[in-house]
């Protein structure tokens, strides 16, 4: 159920982020008259008055190229079961969290970045999930636990912890 979940938030990021990128494209080619796009789609040239660029093409390739082409690699490599599925699972996800910070840096918030900013918090967390590093059960509830920050599932505190610390100075 995790790797479909997973998957689904990867197929979703993928196209939205290649489709989002290429209308950003697009519409700063010289010649394209950007009237002919919904209202929806006209990003305002005053936005990229605090960043580097001139116009959305760099940015708009960069959506398309790096964060929606890492999901898109990740949802292949995962609906695969490839190697290096994991890898760019963390990758893509990742991206989409750089990209939120960087975007929310520059131009105003809306609500969009915050459901893309919990996209990836999601996908991170999912791939937590299916790799074993996060447990699925409550803190506290596991056999060996020692609540919410100590270790799950019997693992032994580390030397020098503050549970190993308690135990020595009782």
């Amino acid at each position: 159920m995790i790797r479909v979940m997973l998957l689904i938030v990867q197929g979703l990021v993928a196209v939205t982020s290649v489709a989002g990128g290429l209308v950003m494209a697009v519409g700063s080619w010289p010649g394209v008259d950007r009237s002919a796009f919904p209202p929806e789609l006209q990003l305002p040239e005053e936005y990229l008055s605090g960043s580097p660029f001139s116009t959305y093409l760099v940015p708009g390739l960069l959506l398309a190229v790096v964060v929606g082409g890492l999901h898109g690699l990740a949802f292949v490599l995962h609906l695969r079961r490839g190697t290096f599925a994991s890898l760019a699972a963390a990758a893509a996800g990742y991206s989409i969290l750089v990209w939120i910070f960087v975007q929310m840096a520059l131009i105003p918030f809306s609500a969009l970045q915050a459901v893309y900013f919990g996209t990836g918090l999601a996908e991170v967390g999912l791939l937590l999930l299916l790799l074993g590093v996060a447990a699925r059960v409550p803190a506290g509830t596991a056999p060996g636990s020692l609540g919410p920050l100590g270790p799950v599932g019997g693992r032994e505190p580390a030397v020098g912890s503050p549970h190993d610390r308690q135990k020595h100075s009782a």
